[in-house]
């Protein structure tokens, strides 16, 4: 078994066949093919059922992954390691986000760090709840997570950086009676057209909850494409309840932003694997700590 096999091996996991693999990885199909037969050879075990031109995982591939991703993540930390010598002149960086703090602080934190590092590439991946992001971390298919969440910091599992905190916001279009508006109750969302995230995200679990609590309101839109939540309000589809990471660009839009009360906010964080990490990822932290989230 060597590292390539590994690499290998999770090209195919990640693009869900040998023929994206391959081109991916600019080899030949049937190069490819031949280093995972030396793999399921040396492993005594088949990793992947091949049913057409698709690639299923069997028992054996995925119970692989996560100590594949450790390996090549340790791998590539040790030649980061060595690259540091040249103060971080090139490499690249795999960070998951939620979407709204993809906005802030993930928009000011990539500033602050590719301002001090220029010739190293963020990498950000798309996550959609708090587990998905702890999950990623923990099994190395990234170095570090944002989140928010309504509880603590998580610390079990991986390491956690405090950002803050982001109160919920709502998002109103022009021309709306509330649009004049600083501030406005939850209750005063009563029979509100609203778009709302998924189930298992913080804007989500907000709504769900006045629901309970009796404020009877109309689902619009439920969307987990996050880029089009401002394009829906100003449209005048609904109202969008939000945290204030969206407050600048929603006003920039032309939208008014109003506080909710009573306040409400989520947590948020920046976690990273336990143990040794790339010097691009420890350099990240650092721009973390020392950073400056923007105002309100």
């Amino acid at each position: 078994m060597d590292i390539r096999q590994l690499e290998y091996f999770l090209a195919i996991v990640d693009s869900g066949g040998f023929n994206r693999a391959a081109t991916t990885l600019y080899v030949s199909q049937p190069s490819l093919s031949q280093a995972i037969r030396a793999l399921e050879r040396d492993l005594g075990s088949e990793l992947f059922h091949r049913i057409g031109r698709r690639a299923v995982l069997t028992e054996a591939g995925r119970a692989l992954i996560e100590p594949a991703r450790t390996a090549v993540r340790s791998l590539e930390t040790a030649r980061a390691s060595v690259a540091s010598v040249h103060e971080l002149r090139s490499g690249r960086l795999d960070v998951a986000s939620m979407p709204s703090q993809a906005v802030e602080p993930l928009t000011t934190l990539i500033r602050a760090f590719s301002s001090r590092y220029p010739q190293v590439v963020v990498a950000v991946k798309a996550v959609f709840t708090t587990r998905d992001v702890i999950e990623a971390v923990r099994t190395g298919t990234v170095e570090l997570g944002l989140f928010a969440a309504t509880g603590g910091l998580p610390e079990k599992e991986v390491a956690s950086l405090s950002l803050g905190r982001q109160r919920f916001v709502l998002l109103v279009p022009p021309g709306d009676p509330l649009a004049a508006r600083r501030s406005v109750s939850g209750e005063e969302l009563a029979g509100r057209r609203l778009i709302v995230g998924q189930p298992g995200t913080g804007m989500r679990a907000y709504v769900d909850a006045l629901h309970e609590q009796g404020v009877d309101f109309t689902v619009a839109a439920e969307i987990e494409h996050r880029v089009a939540l401002l394009p829906l309000v100003l449209a005048g589809v609904g109202l969008a309840v939000v945290t204030e990471s969206w407050r600048g660009l929603a006003r920039q839009a032309g939208a008014s932003v109003l506080d909710i009360t009573p306040e409400t906010a989520l947590q948020v964080g920046l976690v990273s694997r336990r143990g040794l990490l790339s010097p691009a990822a420890a350099a990240f932290l650092d721009t973390a700590r020392t950073t400056r989230p923007p105002s309100s």
